[in-house]
């Protein structure tokens, strides 16, 4: 195991990598735009509530989930790891991977209640995604009750800086500028291929051991 800030500090920038708040920022501006500010407020604090609420679930409840499901932590780690892996190959082409993007359908329901923003699409599928949860899962599996808390406070964290970032969107987005933002989008995208990567070392390593 490693040492708990080691831990924390590795589970804090998988989930930074993988939710990407500055690229997020843009995205949310544009879901808002028609929302006065008190309403856009309301709508960011849901977002990272649902989104951090689903996460600590997934987190807290994944050996029960593999025991029903019979599934094993190494091949959720070998699935998961590729999960995320491929989250961070489209980024790193640029791209928005369809695993963490909003579709068409999603877009046009949120505009029929402002305040569905917060459930569809931004806590699912843009912040608490197939990839996040799969992250969080990965970390929080076959490790401590105090290892689990980590990746519970981790994903707070991020969650904060995630709503900071939302509020901040318009001024965050003309400071930096869209070049900037897709140079942080791709470097985002490597560190996430490679996580992705580990973790399907890892779980190979493990399935190796259990055969």
């Amino acid at each position: 195991m490693d040492h708990p800030a080691v831990h924390f500090t590795t589970v804090l920038m998988a989930f930074f990598a993988i939710m990407n708040p500055i690229a997020n920022a843009p995205i949310f501006v544009g879901l808002t735009d028609d929302l006065d500010s008190r309403t856009r407020r309301r709508v960011a604090l849901r977002a990272v509530l649902l989104a951090f609420g689903l996460v600590v679930v997934f987190a807290l409840g994944g050996r029960a989930i593999f025991s029903i499901f019979g599934i094993t932590l190494p091949a959720f780690r070998i699935a998961g790891g590729a999960l995320v892996g491929l989250v961070g190959f489209h980024m790193l082409q640029g791209e928005q991977s369809a695993v963490h993007s909003p579709k068409d359908e999603d877009n046009e329901k949120s505009r029929d209640a402002a305040l569905d923003i917060a459930i569809s699409p931004l806590a699912l599928p843009i912040l608490a995604g197939p990839g996040t949860i799969a992250t969080a899962m990965s970390f929080a599996a076959d490790t401590t009750f105090f290892a689990v808390l980590r990746v519970i406070a981790a994903f707070a964290v991020m969650c904060a800086v995630t709503w900071a970032t939302f509020l901040a969107g318009e001024s965050l987005t003309r400071y930096l500028g869209e070049n900037a933002i897709k140079v942080v989008t791709r470097l985002m995208g490597l560190i996430l291929a490679v996580i992705g990567v580990q973790m399907m070392i890892t779980g190979v390593r493990g399935a190796v051991m259990l055969s």
